[in-house]
Parts: structure tokens; C-alpha cells; sequence
């Protein structure tokens, strides 16, 4: 009947987008507005609304870190917005095969599969074995085979997109429809990695009580407040920077080594915060960068919600779109509240370069006016909060059955340490390597720009030679940036980098080839308008659009915008300059900024909010019974 139904929709051509049907092993997802359309449709078994599917796997303040689990969502998310979609419009010459019949499992059947050599769960009332699969899981093996013969679907859909299963899943690990209930005992809880049931009540109670919008006054109100309604997980993953952080809490305080020189009586009376990137025209000096997991923060809006706080207000930004997002492209691209708005899209090189083009294909086909290459993440660095959230809670969860299976699982301390870093090195490592290349080259930059015809900017340059030879070769500009001190820790902060390049772009006389960009550290208006200064064409911000998002959504992204125009708008009149063009270097005094011993006041709001890492606890290790 199913396939019937399929086929008299596709050939009455109800299908007028690729979002309006969706199928995978088990299912076949079919947008409201056709549901509306023909309502028996979802009376029969297996066909359920888009819409439904997607806000029931999107729970994503659950998401695991990067370094964890969450490799294993990265991965679909990249396949979600590559050629290994299967979404079906007129056009699509996809053959869409009757579902295999299936003998349904009781839930005693599945009882006698609870050991890791011998491991099934129960996924959206689907079973499958997972035997083979625990081992190659990149997220680590512990996560499976602590489950085994339960229903893990409150740890799965919100840590994987809808169609994980069917791209990553080989088809032989489907055993069958679950018959009839399983016991509470047998049911998973959300997976929730060193917060008890109290604490997640708690931050609920907070996120429903946030202050209203107009008392937020600065960026670092955002940051506060998300610090305290996020989880840990959350928290650990948008706040981490690079093993001691030095380069994270650096990048901000080069900032306030820098001080200006005011002009005064000048005509102020009206100020152009207007300016012009990659060809386009851009009302403020600012965009907001690209950032992953968006909805790990807000659930429900994701990057969507930063698209539309982009370009709801009476000032647009650009927004920069992640490879890694938890929203498609699409959704992103779609959610914006204007064709007009900018966006520009961030590409991370897929060892598979059919699948590069493809991506740049389509983003090409949906607007986007420019590629920004991501070239310093050739392999993920160690943000130890991230992997301190994981380690703690590496022994709680849902225990296995059998005492074979405990055994397996409690080995001694060191077996359990060994194995907690294997699942952290191995699984990131693995996963990665299938979908950003680590061998990318200049070389590799030269061929891309054949691909396309939209402006190419490197995004993560570190060091003024190659902020020479991006020029030399003919990219349309880089990006200043250590990836807001997430990658290599001790690397330079971006500000500084940009004081030393313009001086030397200006002696070989390539100042004109190519824009210069910068992100990294940036709080206040006034840190803008340093950047600027130094010879900047934008300035990049991540983390505080992120906070402002998890906390009041697209009104909260807005609300950052209005509060940094504004901090810039002021800063300016102050500092007796009326439009962009007229910021430069004269108007700083910029000696004391490679002095890093230089004793200079505290930002105290920055200093308040930063938290330091911590050592390993006893507490996160049980006792052998």
C-alpha cells in the first residue's frame, strides 16, 4: 500500500521541494502540508510527518561533545548535507525499494541479545544487532555495549539525525519491528554525562526565568547567563579552548594592550558604520562566524534561529554557515527572513572530493556569496573540558545484564583508563579522516578556485608568510584565526597577527589582492573597532552569538547584533571619526601588544566568567567490587 501511495504522489507531482519526502529502512516521512493534502496517508504504519521526525531527533541539548560520541552526529550531518541524501523530488531518478518483511521481536527474544558479543537494542521500536558494529563505532564501544538488549532511543535520536541509520548502518544489522513493550527497567533515560536528574531540573527552572531582553546590556550578559542554563556538556563544548587555553583567554586580552588616540572637535552628529565584503554591501563591520552544534544551545532554532536573528532586525549581519551545523543547509539558507540577506557558507575539505564539489554545487544553487575554507583543523586539538565531561561519567549509565557483561565493562583502573582513551583517540580520529582531509595542500586551494565562481576566502591563517602567499595565489581573502583557540594552543593571537601582516601586504605591494578578515576574542565594540583600525575589512564573532541564541533564540542573536552597533556607533563619535573609511592605524597606540608581560587592567567581566580547567577526580573513578 505504501508504495502505491508513494507512486501515485510522485506522479501527481505533489512533491514540489526535496524536503517534502524523506525515506529510510523503516519509515517514510512525508511533509504536513501533503499529509493535509491526503489524510489517510498517515493512518498507514510507517509514514509519519517530517516535522514530527525531525523535533523528536533534534533534542539536542543532549548532543555529546566532539570529542566523543558526537563524531558519530558530525559524520551524518556531513552526509545529511552531501550526495548521500535521499530525498526524492520529480527530478530524482532514485528507486525507492519495498521494505523487507520481518519477522516481529518480543521483548524476551530481545533479552537473550544483552552482552557485548551478542548485543541488540531497540531503536524507535525497530530492533538491531549491533555485535559487529560495537567496534567500529566511533563514538567508542562503551555506549552500545553498556545497552545492550534495551531500548536506547532516548540516548540515540538526540545525538543522531534522522536518516543516521539508514547512511551509516549496514542493512544486515536490522533484525526487526519490536512486538508489544519492554519493561521500565529495560528503557534508557536521555544520556546526560555528569548531571543528575536535580540539575537538569534546575537549569530548566532557570532557562524559564531568564531576565527579560532589554536588561541585557553587554555580550558578556549573554555568556553569564548561558554558563548557567546550559548543559554540562554544552557548556564544556561552546566555552572549551585548546589544553591550558592560553591561546582562548589570549586572543581576548591583546585586545586591552591596545589603546586609542582620540581626535576631538570633529563633527560626529552623524556616523557610517556601513562597508562593503567580498563585494557585497554589509551594514555593520561584523558578522557572525561559523559555529557547529548550534543546537546543542537551542534545540528547537539551532542555526536557524541565528539566520533569522541575522536578518529580522532593521541591521543585517552575515552569517557565516558551518559544515558542521545541526541544521541542513537548506534549513539555514530557508530560515533567513530575506532573499537579500548575506550568508556565506564554510567549507571543510571532504577526503572525498566529489563530495566537496557537490556541497559547493548546491550551496552555489542556493545563494550563498562565498566559500570560506576552513585550513587550520587538519585534525581536531585537545579541549580537555570536553574530554573531562566525558571521562566523568564513563561509568555511570545503565548497567548490562549479565554479570559476563559487568565483567567485561568493570575491569581494573587502568584497563578502564586505556580504554576511555581509545575511544577518544581512535573514534575522532577515524571518523575524521573519511571526511576532512589532512593532506590538504596549496595546491588543493589553486584547484578549488576552478571549481567555482564564488569568492574564496581561507579561514584559520596563522602566520604572516601565508597570509603572503594566500595573496601571491589569488584567494579573494583569509581569515585571521587560531579557531578561537581551539586547535593549536600558543598560537598567536589573531590581532596581533593582523598588526604584523598589513605592514608587510603594503611593502610587496599586495595590500589590494586580497581582504583581510579576523575573529577570535571579540567582546566589545571597541575591540571592532581596533581590528578595523589595524586594517581589518570585518570582524568575526562566534561564541557570543552562540550564548545569546541558547539563551533568547533569534531575538537574543538580534539583541547581540543592536548591542555591538551600538558599542561601535558610540566608540566612533568618541574617538572623532564618522564612517569606516576613516579608521586607521594613527588612531592607536599599539607598542605594549606583543608585550605580553606588560601589566595592563583586568577585564573583569572576562576574568569573572572565564572557569578554569580542572584536575581528574577521585570521584570519577568507581571502586572494584
Amino acid at each position: 500500500m505504501r508504495r502505491r501511495l508513494i507512486t501515485s504522489l510522485v506522479k501527481k507531482g505533489n512533491f514540489q521541494s526535496k524536503r517534502s519526502l524523506h525515506l529510510t529502512n523503516n519509515n517514510l516521512y512525508i511533509s504536513s502540508s501533503i499529509l493535509k493534502k491526503h489524510p489517510n496517508t498517515g493512518n498507514i504504519p510507517g509514514i509519519q510527518s517530517i516535522e514530527n521526525a525531525y523535533k523528536r531527533s533534534y533534542h539536542t541539548y543532549l548532543y555529546m561533545s566532539l570529542t566523543g560520541i558526537s563524531f558519530y552526529s558530525l559524520a551524518i550531518i556531513i552526509l545529511n548535507n552531501s550526495i548521500h541524501d535521499r530525498h526524492i523530488d520529480n527530478d530524482s531518478k532514485m528507486e525507492l525499494d519495498p521494505v523487507k518483511s520481518k519477522t516481529p521481536i518480543t521483548p524476551n527474544e530481545l533479552m537473550k541479545h544483552n552482552t557485548p558479543e551478542d548485543c541488540w537494542v531497540v531503536i524507535n521500536n525497530q530492533v538491531y544487532d549491533l555485535t559487529t558494529f560495537i567496534q567500529v563505532h566511533p563514538g567508542g564501544p562503551n555506549i552500545i555495549r553498556s545497552n545492550a538488549g534495551k531500548d536506547v532511543t532516548a540516548i540515540f535520536n538526540p545525538l543522531h539525525p534522522p536518516n543516521t541509520i539508514e547512511t551509516m548502518l549496514p542493512k544486515q544489522c536490522y533484525v526487526g519491528p519490536l512486538e508489544g513493550g519492554l519493561p521500565k527497567e529495560l528503557i534508557c533515560n536521555p544520556y546526560t554525562p555528569g548531571e543528575s536528574m536535580e540539575d537538569i531540573r534546575r537549569k530548566i527552572i532557570l532557562k524559564n526565568h531568564l531576565p527579560p531582553l532589554e536588561s541585557i546590556i553587554n555580550l558578556y550578559d549573554f555568556e553569564k547567563l548561558a554558563s548557567k542554563i546550559l548543559s554540562n556538556q554544552a557548556w564544556a563544548y561552546y566555552s572549551s579552548g585548546a589544553n591550558d587555553e592560553i591561546s582562548y583567554r589570549e586572543n581576548h586580552s591583546a585586545y586591552t594592550r591596545i589603546f586609542f588616540k582620540p581626535k576631538v572637535l570633529v563633527d560626529v552628529s552623524k556616523v557610517d558604520l556601513s562597508t562593503e565584503m567580498l563585494g557585497s554591501k554589509i551594514e555593520v563591520p561584523f558578522y557572525a562566524t561559523a559555529t557547529a552544534l548550534c543546537k546543542l544551545g537551542n534545540p528547537e532554532g539551532g542555526e536557524m534561529d541565528i539566520a533569522r536573528g541575522c536578518g529580522q532586525g532593521l541591521i543585517k549581519v552575515p552569517q557565516m554557515i558551518s559544515t558542521l551545523a545541526s541544521c541542513s543547509v537548506e534549513e539555514i539558507v530557508g530560515a533567513a527572513p530575506s532573499k537579500d540577506q548575506i550568508q556565506w557558507y564554510q567549507v571543510y575539505i571532504n577526503s572525498d572530493r566529489n563530495v566537496t564539489r557537490h556541497m559547493i554545487k548546491k550551496v552555489e544553487d542556493l545563494g550563498v556569496k562565498a566559500l570560506f575554507v576552513t585550513v587550520d583543523a587538519p585534525f581536531m586539538g585537545a579541549r580537555e573540558k570536553d574530554l573531562k565531561i566525558k571521562f566523568s561519567n564513563s561509568s555511570q549509565g545503565p548497567k548490562v545484564m549479565t554479570s559476563k557483561a559487568k565483567d567485561d565493562i568493570n575491569k581494573s583502573i587502568v584497563n578502564k583508563k586505556e580504554e576511555a582513551a581509545g575511544d577518544v583517540t581512535e573514534g575522532a580520529s577515524r571518523t575524521l579522516s573519511k571526511f576532512i582531509d589532512p593532506s590538504l595542500t596549496w595546491k588543493d586551494i589553486i584547484e578549488l578556485k576552478k571549481w567555482t565562481k564564488l569568492p574564496i576566502v581561507i579561514k584559520g591563517v596563522q602566520r604572516v608568510e601565508d597570509v603572503v602567499k594566500a595573496a601571491e595565489i589569488g584567494v579573494d581573502g583569509v581569515v585571521l584565526s587560531n579557531h578561537g583557540g581551539r586547535q593549536l594552543d600558543f598560537s598567536r593571537p589573531p590581532v596581533e597577527l593582523l598588526a604584523e601582516s598589513v605592514p608587510i601586504l603594503k611593502e610587496k605591494k599586495l595590500d589590494d589582492k586580497l581582504e583581510l578578515y579576523v575573529d577570535g576574542g571579540i567582546r566589545r565594540g571597541t575591540d571592532v573597532l581596533k581590528a578595523l583600525c589595524l586594517g581589518a575589512k570585518g570582524v568575526g564573532l562566534g561564541r557570543p552569538f552562540l550564548y545569546a541564541n541558547s539563551c533568547y533564540g533569534k531575538d537574543g542573536v538580534q539583541k547581540a547584533i543592536d548591542i555591538l552597533k551600538d558599542e561601535i556607533e558610540m566608540s566612533m563619535r568618541l574617538l572623532g571619526v564618522t564612517s569606516i573609511k576613516e579608521l586607521n592605524e594613527d588612531l592607536l597606540e599599539i607598542s605594549n601588544l606583543k608585550s605580553r608581560s606588560v601589566n595592563v587592567s583586568k577585564d573583569v567581566l572576562f576574568e569573572d566568567l572565564y572557569q578554569n580547567p580542572t584536575y581528574a577526580d577521585f570521584s570519577s573513578v568507581e571502586p572494584a567490587e
